[in-house]
């Protein structure tokens, strides 16, 4: 089975991102760290229109936005040639860049046609992610189905994700697999998933689950998927310091495989737009503090 190159995934994206990447911060010894802060909109500004989100990315310095599925933003398939002109155009103006789709595609279902209509969905937002110049839409397994034989899950999602990936591919996007739902979010099941979908257009998506840790490292975990490794999800970065999830130690090892892209925010609680601001500017200190050691 073909492993994925990192040299090959970045290829065509590495330039594009370093033309919106702002100087690094240092790590460790002086070395810059090469990823920059990004924002998930699940499920801080869930409730916030896409003007709104804009401006207060400007004002906290976040780099880039993941538009996840059904929040006011309104950044779906459903929109219009002319709509996603305009909405390319207000990422463009505001200096934040449009980096991905946050989809609930997955295809671990018992039923043949519900996993290929969850196919279908895919494509259309690899059409929309093309459209508005982004790089990703997130996937998710979200578990096995009860009496299902957990392994031919893994492959059947690796079988559709891999067709999902060919579609990437011809339009100049990437899927990131999310590492997601009970018995699929343990990372040697996300493994097994992967090693099923030969696609060079598609990644994982780490998550910062809970199931990563283990003797309070995320290391073995890491090791398992770091040549996947394409996209990022952290969430409260308080459960650092209370010694439930080693981020500082997470961001060394996206820094040693030279990951150069975001680390984006998704956290569960949705806030009022004032309160939501000083939030993030309180949570991009906080994530300065670990990335520099």
């Amino acid at each position: 089975m073909p492993v994925l190159s990192r040299r090959e995934f970045f290829a065509v994206s590495g330039a594009a991102v370093a033309t919106v990447s702002a100087p690094g911060l240092t790590f460790g010894a002086g070395e810059p760290a090469k990823f920059k802060l990004g924002l998930v909109t699940y499920n801080v500004p869930a409730t916030w229109d896409l003007p709104t989100i804009l401006k207060v990315c400007q004002e906290v310095g976040i780099a880039a936005v993941e538009c996840r599925t059904t929040h006011k933003h309104g950044v779906e398939p459903s929109l219009t040639a002319e709509q996603r002109t305009a909405v390319k155009k207000q990422f463009a103006d505001s200096g934040v860049v449009f980096w991905s789709c946050g989809t609930v595609c997955e295809f671990h279902a018992a039923d043949p046609a519900v996993v290929k209509k969850n196919i279908e969905d895919c494509k259309q937002f690899i059409g929309l992610v093309r459209d508005l110049g982004g790089k990703g839409i997130k996937v998710r397994p979200n578990g096995v189905p009860k009496g299902a034989d957990p392994q031919k899950t893994f492959e059947q999602i690796g079988t559709a994700l891999d067709e999902c990936g060919r579609a990437a591919a011809d339009a100049g996007v990437e899927i990131w697999v999310e590492v997601h739902g009970p018995v699929t979010q343990v990372p040697k099941n996300m493994r097994a998933i992967m090693d099923a979908c030969p696609s060079k257009a598609v990644g994982v998506n780490w998550n910062s689950n809970p199931t990563d840790v283990e003797n309070k490292s995320v290391k073995a975990a890491f090791e398992l998927l770091k040549d996947r490794i394409v996209a990022c999800h952290i969430n409260d970065l308080e459960n650092d310091a209370k010694g439930t999830y080693p981020y500082h130690e997470l961001f060394g090892l996206l820094k040693g495989i030279g990951y150069d892209r975001y680390t984006m925010c998704e956290v569960g609680k949705t806030y009022p737009v004032a309160e939501g601001t000083e939030y993030l500017k309180k949570y991009k200190e906080l994530w300065a503090k670990l990335i520099s050691g």
